[in-house]
């Protein structure tokens, strides 16, 4: 008994080249360890934060350079205020910078955010030591803000919540999402990185299938183009976006599991029928 209640509550997975994934409460983490600093990806929520900073100084006294934020979504920067005077910069989209203070601003929780203080809008690329670090912005998606990082001599490219791995998505309409701009952005992805790019994924319904391949992204993109397709021709059918929503699976579409539809079903409407 005594074991187990001693049992970490989060899980920590080499990948290669020195970058790992920490697991925990949220969306997945990724970190990048050499000689020169250390790099996060991510941060879940602040005690997950603490957890992985307590785990990666009991090895590693070496510098956090870089805390990178995919897009702003709590469950990916809420722990961000855990590396306050820890983390030498934070790194976002300018997108995703902006999203986040906006909401902070909303929620009256701005002292409890730590915001970016270096952003980009195309491409913003930095090295630590030998590796290169990379990130992309293709567009909107998920959010207007979604980053790809990739850390391009270890060859593993985080996606955040670009990709759901087999669950399905929350699209933030509200963040300037939109599943005809995240099709492109998949297809872009997908263009850019090769077949033995190795990737992080930002959630995926088994806990245990958070990295892929190419084979993914070419999953999850047919059941965004397959889900706007039906929408299409539900609304040109005289459906409503009530009648719509109580929609079970769309057709042809196995790689889904679990709930959620609906999600992607509103959001798709709006946009099919916008102007």
């Amino acid at each position: 008994m005594a074991q187990l209640l001693a049992e970490d509550p989060y899980k920590m997975r080499d990948l290669r080249g020195g970058v790992g994934i920490f697991t925990e409460k949220g969306g997945t983490i990724a970190y990048f360890i050499n000689k020169e600093g250390i790099v996060v990806v991510d941060t879940q929520f602040p005690e997950q934060s603490e957890h992985l900073i307590g785990a990666l100084r009991k090895t590693n006294e070496q510098p956090i350079s870089y805390l990178i934020n995919t897009h702003h979504h709590g469950d990916h920067s809420g722990g961000n205020i855990a590396f306050k005077g820890i983390a030498k910069n934070v790194v976002a989209h300018a997108n995703s910078a902006r999203n986040q203070r906006e909401v902070a601003e909303k929620q009256n929780s701005v002292e409890k955010q730590l915001f970016p203080d270096l952003t980009f809008t195309d491409s913003w690329k930095q090295k630590v030591g030998k590796e290169s670090i990379k990130m992309h912005y293709f567009g909107a998606g998920h959010t207007n803000g979604d980053s790809i990082v990739h850390f391009e001599n270890a060859n593993v490219a985080h996606l955040g919540d670009l990709l759901f791995n087999g669950r399905y998505p929350f699209v933030d309409a509200s963040a300037g999402a939109s599943v005809k701009s995240w099709i492109k952005v998949l297809d872009n992805t997908q263009k850019t990185f090769d077949k033995n790019t190795l990737f992080v994924f930002g959630h995926a319904f088994d806990p245990e299938k958070v990295t892929g391949g190419q084979e993914e992204i070419k999953l999850f993109k047919d059941y965004l183009e397959k889900t706007v397709a039906y929408v299409e021709k539900e609304v040109k059918a005289g459906k409503s976006k009530e009648e719509i929503l109580k929609t079970g699976s769309i057709p042809g579409v196995t790689y889904m599991q679990g709930t959620g539809l609906e999600r992607s079903l509103g959001p798709v409407y709006d946009e099919v029928t916008a102007g």
